[in-house]
């Protein structure tokens, strides 16, 4: 169930992406909102902290957390403009997120609905907001494009791969 709210949400963490992507870390933006407000916005850190678990996810629940004073989110929404991975999907989990959205999925290492479902049913609610996810594929094939351009290697990606369920479905 979509809320009249989530559109605008969505873009606000989609620039966040675009924002990621200026610093050299995969376009992946997260804003965390409680009743009707930002609370919390974080973007993909890992190359800049050099830190595996500097997801977007996880920073944006950790400063959520911070400005609340709990750790129980409940009556929070996260979104997101990928799927969560394993990892973030097990932070949402403990963090008892009560609502999750997402735009595109993450077809190797979703932890929500592509690979895992580490996300609670009966916890957290989940949304997949299927309009925003070009947007979100776009940002990841121009980025990892540019990435094995600048490192002179030529392949396949899986977002040509995101880009087919995008449109398939």
């Amino acid at each position: 169930m979509t809320t009249h709210d989530d559109d605008r949400f969505m873009d606000e963490a989609l620039a966040l992406a675009e924002d990621a992507t200026a610093m050299g870390n995969v376009p992946v933006g997260a804003l965390v909102v409680v009743d009707g407000a930002v609370i919390a916005r974080a973007v993909n850190l890992r190359e800049i902290l050099q830190d595996p678990t500097a997801h977007a996810e996880v920073l944006a629940l950790s400063a959520a957390a911070q400005k609340l004073g709990r750790w129980r989110l409940e009556d929070a929404t996260l979104y997101v403009t990928l799927e969560p991975c394993a990892m973030c999907a097990g932070a949402i989990a403990q963090a008892r997120v009560g609502r999750l959205v997402f735009a595109a999925l993450e077809p190797k290492t979703g932890g929500v609905c592509s690979v895992h479902r580490i996300v609670p049913e009966g916890v957290t609610q989940v949304t997949r907001l299927d309009g925003h996810a070009p947007r979100s594929v776009a940002l990841l094939q121009r980025f990892f494009e540019a990435l094995r351009a600048r490192d002179g290697k030529n392949g396949g990606s899986q977002w040509g791969e995101v880009a087919e369920l995008v449109e398939g479905a």
